[in-house]
């Protein structure tokens, strides 16, 4: 008799892993989504740089331009209150000739949400006195809407992908059991001017926003059925 109940169970120990193995048939796939979303923001960085025979006068004079730059900023479109912000500000001693001077910096960032105005505002600031411009550099205000849409895409396409694969083996697609995301929005990035010469008639130079590329990856398991 013991040795009958033995059997029994070692039979159902037998099968208990080909079961658990029909209930656990998966299907994975990876699905990749890029979308061209259209800028509508620009950022430029200016620098305002000045030497004087001491740090006081190299202040000054940098902290009237800077008020300049960013006065002038703020009347191009797009450039709203909370769009200009300072970067750090430098004094150092440098040496020309045989008397040493003191250079004196800070730096703004300006962000348009009209992209398209973003040669104005590098003329704007090059005029009030900015000594150096980096950027412009376009991208989208809201990229993570532009990422979720992206994202939600690349989904449906895993789906879509693992119900034909389900199809093809005989099977039905079940629920998702695991989703994992990757991907992001690569900006555009503009051309760079290290060093400008300031004055009032600096022209407006030619920008295109372009569009930035948001890339969305799914890797997702579905079950069978």
């Amino acid at each position: 008799m013991r040795r009958l109940v033995f059997l029994l169970l070692l039979a159902v120990a037998l099968m208990a892993p080909a079961a658990a193995g029909a209930v656990e048939r998966t299907v994975s796939v990876n699905a990749t989504v890029e979308r061209q979303v259209p800028n509508d923001a620009a950022e430029v960085h200016f620098a305002v740089s000045k030497e004087r025979a001491g740090r006081a006068a190299a202040l000054r004079v940098v902290a009237l331009r800077v008020k300049a730059v960013i006065g002038a900023s703020q009347g191009i479109a797009g450039v709203g209150a909370g769009d200009v912000s300072t970067g750090s500000i430098s004094v150092r001693r440098v040496k020309r000739g045989k008397k040493p001077v003191y250079r004196a910096s800070e730096g703004v960032t300006v962000v348009t949400h009209q992209p398209e105005a973003a040669g104005e505002l590098v003329a704007a600031g090059v005029a009030a006195g900015a000594t150096s411009t980096r950027g412009p550099r376009f991208f989208v205000g809201d990229r993570e809407a532009a990422y979720d849409a992206a994202l939600v895409e690349a989904l449906e396409k895993a789906k879509a992908k693992a119900g034909l694969l389900a199809a093809a083996a005989g099977a039905r697609l079940g629920p998702a059991i695991t989703i994992v995301e990757g991907g992001g929005v690569t900006p555009v990035f503009g051309p760079v001017s290290e060093e400008v010469g300031a004055g009032k008639d600096a022209p407006a130079p030619p920008v295109k926003p372009g569009k930035s590329t948001v890339e969305a990856t799914v890797a997702a398991t579905f079950a069978l059925e």
